[in-house]
Parts: C-alpha cells; sequence; structure tokens
C-alpha cells in the first residue's frame, strides 16, 4: 500500500469517526431537549441544542419516530457500555452494582417517556423492549454476578428480579414531585447487602 493509499483510509476512517461522533452528539442533544420539554420538541431547539442546522436532523431522522428511537437506543448503549467500565474502575463490585443502578433509575425516570410514546406501534414498541431487555440485562448480571461471587450481595435473586423491582420503583416517578424513586431504589439495592 503506497502512502497515498494509506492517507486516503485514514482520511476516510477520520471522516467516519467525525460523523459518528457528531450523531452521538446530536442524540445527546435530542436526549436533552426531550427530557426538559418532551418527545414533541421543536426540531428546532434540538437543532439549537447540537449546534447543528435542521437539515442535519432530517438526513439523519427523516421523522420524529426515527429520532426517538434513535435517541431511546442510545441511552440504552450509554447505560449498557457504563457497566463493565463501572466494574473494572470501581471499588467493590457491589459499589459499581450500586452506581450502575443508579444511572439505570436515571434512564427509566429520564428517558421512560421516550419508550412511551412508541407504545402506540405496538409491534415497534415490543421490539425496542425486547432490546432494552437484551443489552442490559446481561449487565445487570455481570456487575451483580461479580457482587454475589464477592459475597457482598445476596445470591437469591436474579439479575432479572433486581432489574424489574428497580423498575416497579420508577413506575410513575417522573410526574410526581413527592416521590423519590433513587431514594426508594437505594432501600432496595441496600437491602441486597449481607452483613460484613
Amino acid at each position: 500500500m503506497s502512502d497515498n493509499e494509506a492517507g486516503v483510509g485514514g482520511a476516510a476512517r477520520s471522516r467516519r469517526a467525525d460523523a459518528r461522533r457528531n450523531k452521538e452528539t446530536l442524540l445527546d442533544a435530542a436526549a436533552k431537549v426531550f427530557v426538559a420539554s418532551g418527545v414533541d420538541a421543536p426540531v428546532r431547539d434540538i437543532a439549537r441544542e447540537a449546534g447543528v442546522g435542521l437539515g442535519t436532523i432530517y438526513r439523519h431522522f427523516p421523522n420524529r419516530a426515527d429520532l426517538v428511537i434513535a435517541v431511546y437506543r442510545h441511552q440504552v448503549e450509554a447505560c449498557a457500555e457504563a457497566g463493565p467500565a463501572l466494574l473494572a474502575g470501581g471499588a467493590t463490585p457491589y459499589a459499581a452494582l450500586r452506581e450502575w443502578i443508579n444511572l439505570f433509575v436515571d434512564f427509566l425516570v429520564t428517558k421512560h417517556g421516550l419508550a412511551s410514546v412508541l407504545r402506540s406501534d405496538s409491534a415497534g414498541f415490543e421490539s425496542l423492549h425486547s432490546y432494552f431487555l437484551d443489552r442490559l440485562l446481561p449487565v445487570c448480571a455481570e456487575l451483580f454476578d461479580a457482587a454475589a461471587a464477592a459475597g457482598e450481595v445476596r445470591s437469591d435473586l436474579t439479575a432479572y428480579e433486581l432489574m424489574r423491582g428497580v423498575g416497579n420503583l420508577c413506575v410513575g416517578a417522573e410526574g410526581d414531585d413527592r416521590y423519590d424513586a433513587l431514594r426508594l431504589v437505594d432501600v432496595l439495592v441496600s437491602g441486597l447487602r449481607l452483613p460484613v
């Protein structure tokens, strides 16, 4: 391979990396606007937050449903990718599990509206829910199993039961200022802890 060919290949990789970063910036901006103003927020607000033109958004996401689905998937991926990093860098597996559960609660409480919008398309919602479970359940299981193997938490539960319990504690939390889902989830996660 000549130096010229290597330079062209490197430039193409750099453009793809830039495009990926730009799309992630756009999805992060859309998520922020959706949390603040709902999924019906004007696209111009998302463009302003992302620092791009309207054409850029419509080029990537021709309709709002495409954008909502992409934001939801992007948020699921961020939550999934956090698990291994927390486990690798956490003081203990239990500390990593607890921190990941806090991220999961934030996702459930602030992004719940994204999924509820898609419920009108039951097939699309089911597909998205399966994706959610397929990506996040293994992450939770890895963290939970590591904490159980370290003797930090009880081992007679499953990661699915834990996620289901956390999810149930988060239902309706986004619309009720008197209810603090994170505080109740903290009680649940503290109850997993084995005496030291």
